[in-house]
C-alpha cells in the first residue's frame, strides 16, 4: 500500500515558509511601487540622507518613510547607515528617473490603482473570465486612458520603460538591415522603432498610434535623433494601418486582445502589406509544461486588465497567423523574455 504524501517537510525540500514567501510578495511589490512614486531613489542619488531630511523634501511622515526605507533596505534597494540615514544601492538605482534602463515609471504603473485594484479582483476574473478592470472602472482600459490623460501618461511611460529592458535584445536577435520601410503598429512612444532605426541608417520608419499617444511619440523620436526618418501617424489599427511597409512590427499589441480582435488587427496589416512584406510580432511565447515562465503571470495581467487579452504558445500563434492570412516562418528568441514571431502573407 502506498504511503500518504506529506504536505511538506525537509525530506522533500519544501516548507511552509516557501508558500509564505509567495503569499507576502504583495508587501515587497507595493513598497517598491511607493518608493518609485515618491521618487526616493532620485532624492538619494547625490548621497545619503536621513529619514527626517527625506520626509521634509518629499512631504511625508518621517517615521513612515523610515520604516519604508528600512524594509526596502532589507531587499537590497537601499542600505541603512547610522542615525537613520539611507543610501542608494546599485539595484535601487534602477528606480531613478534619470538612468538608462530605469524602471521607475513601470513601478509607478504597477502600483497605480488602474493596475493594483484589478489584481485585487483576480478572483472575480477567474470566476467569470472577464476583465476586472471593466468591473471596477466601467469601461475598457484603453478607453479609460483615452479619457484620462494623466493616467495615459503613466501607462505610456511605463511601456517605454519596459521596452528599455528588451529593445537591445530585440535589435540584436533579428536582422533588420534589409528592411526599407518599417511600420510599427501600436508602438507606444516609439522607443523600439527608434532603437531599430539607429542601427539601420538607410531605413525609414512609420510609427502608427492612437491620437492621444502620438504627440509623446514625436517628442521621443526627436530626442532619439530619428525624427527625420520616421513619421508618427495617428489612427486606429481596428480601422486600418498605413500601407506600403516592407515589414510591420507589433510589440506587445496582440496579447492585449482575444483571437477574434487580434485576427482583425492582423488582417488589417495583411491588407496594407506589400506581397513580400514580413509580419513581426514581438511577444512572449509561453513555454510548455511547468517550467518557470514570467509570461504565465503576464497572462494573468492580461486577464484582469485587458479586453480578453492573453499570452499564447507557439502553436496558438501559428493558428492565429493561419486564421489571419499569414504563414508563421519561425520564432526567434531574444535575450529578453520576448520573442520575434516572423510571418509572411499567404
Amino acid at each position: 500500500m502506498s504511503q500518504p504524501v506529506s504536505p511538506g517537510g525537509t525530506d522533500q525540500g519544501v516548507s511552509p515558509s516557501m508558500i509564505l514567501d509567495l503569499i507576502t510578495g504583495k508587501w515587497r511589490a507595493q513598497a517598491v511601487c511607493v518608493a518609485a512614486e515618491l521618487g526616493l531613489a532620485d532624492l538619494l542619488k547625490d548621497g545619503p540622507l536621513s529619514s527626517e531630511e527625506i520626509a521634509g523634501i518629499a512631504h511625508v511622515s518621517a517615521d513612515a518613510v523610515y520604516r519604508l526605507l528600512r524594509a526596502l533596505a532589507s531587499v537590497g534597494l537601499f542600505s541603512s547607515l547610522p542615525e537613520q540615514r539611507f543610501a542608494l544601492t546599485p539595484l535601487g538605482a534602477y528606480l531613478r528617473s534619470d538612468v538608462s534602463g530605469s524602471l521607475r515609471d513601470f513601478a509607478r504603473f504597477a502600483g497605480h490603482e488602474i493596475s493594483w485594484q484589478p489584481w485585487g479582483q483576480l478572483a472575480d476574473s477567474v470566476r467569470t473570465g472577464t476583465p476586472a478592470f471593466e468591473h471596477l472602472f466601467g469601461m475598457q482600459a484603453f478607453d479609460y486612458c483615452a479619457q484620462h490623460p494623466d493616467v495615459a501618461a503613466i501607462v505610456n511611460a511605463a511601456m517605454t520603460a519596459a521596452t528599455t529592458t528588451s529593445a537591445a535584445a530585440i535589435v540584436a536577435a533579428y536582422d533588420f538591415s534589409q528592411i526599407g520601410t518599417l511600420i510599427d503598429v501600436g508602438g507606444g512612444h516609439g522607443l523600439l522603432l527608434a532603437s531599430i532605426l539607429k542601427t539601420a541608417a538607410e531605413m525609414r520608419g512609420i510609427l502608427f498610434e492612437l491620437p492621444y499617444v502620438v504627440e509623446g511619440a514625436r517628442d521621443l523620436l526627436r530626442r532619439e535623433g530619428v525624427a527625420e526618418r520616421c513619421a508618427a501617424i495617428a489612427g486606429d489599427f481596428f480601422d486600418a494601418v498605413p500601407e506600403g511597409g516592407d515589414a510591420y512590427i507589433l510589440k506587445g499589441v496582440i496579447h492585449d486582445w482575444d483571437d477574434e480582435r487580434a485576427s482583425h488587427i492582423l488582417r488589417n496589416c495583411h491588407r496594407a502589406m506589400r506581397p513580400q512584406a514580413k509580419l513581426l510580432l514581438v511577444e512572449g511565447v509561453i513555454t510548455p509544461g511547468d517550467e518557470p515562465d514570467v509570461q504565465k503571470f503576464v497572462d494573468l495581467e492580461m486577464l484582469v486588465l485587458t479586453p480578453y487579452g492573453k499570452e499564447r504558445t507557439e502553436a496558438e500563434f501559428k493558428d492565429l497567423y493561419s486564421k489571419s492570412g499569414f504563414r508563421l516562418l519561425r520564432v526567434v528568441p531574444t535575450l529578453s523574455p520576448l520573442s520575434i514571431i516572423e510571418g509572411v502573407r499567404v
